[in-house]
């Protein structure tokens, strides 16, 4: 399953995910993976979960490459369970336009692979397209 939390800047979204991610961690016998922009959130979360930081590959420019990367990662480890992606519009040039179709490869790898995605947009849902909000909404700790 794709779940979303959109909110503006400030709303609470990475806290919201961090609190997510430690609890599945705790509460899963699978394997839990964040992705970040950079290493800032690496402290806030706990040693079980594999952080991944997209300052260390600048080579990924397109959702395309993205989804790519998401896949390597999923072969690499058969046991994950979830992955949440932090301010997916920080990452590899992905704007609003993207957002519909990734979601949507999203899901497909969700269904093929039985990993929960979380994932964080800094937006207002009204600028999403109706693509987007057929997707479970996660409302974050601000709001």
């Amino acid at each position: 399953m794709v779940h979303l939390i959109i909110g503006h800047k400030g709303t609470g979204k990475t806290k919201t995910m961090i609190d997510l991610a430690n609890k599945r961690a705790k509460d899963s016998d699978g394997h839990i993976v964040f992705i970040n922009k950079n290493y800032r959130l690496t402290y806030d979360l706990i040693h079980e979960i594999r952080v991944v930081c997209m300052d260390d590959y600048d080579e990924i420019t397109n959702s395309d490459e993205y989804v790519g990367f998401l896949y390597g990662i999923i072969s690499s480890d058969h046991d994950i369970e979830a992955i949440f992606i932090d301010s997916i519009l920080k990452h590899a040039d992905v704007n609003t336009e993207d957002i519909p179709e990734f979601l949507a490869r999203l899901k497909v790898i969700s269904e093929q692979h039985e990993i929960d995605f979380i994932v964080s947009l800094s937006a207002d849902i009204d600028e999403l397209s109706e693509d987007v909000k057929g997707f479970e909404l996660i409302p974050p700790y601000g709001c």
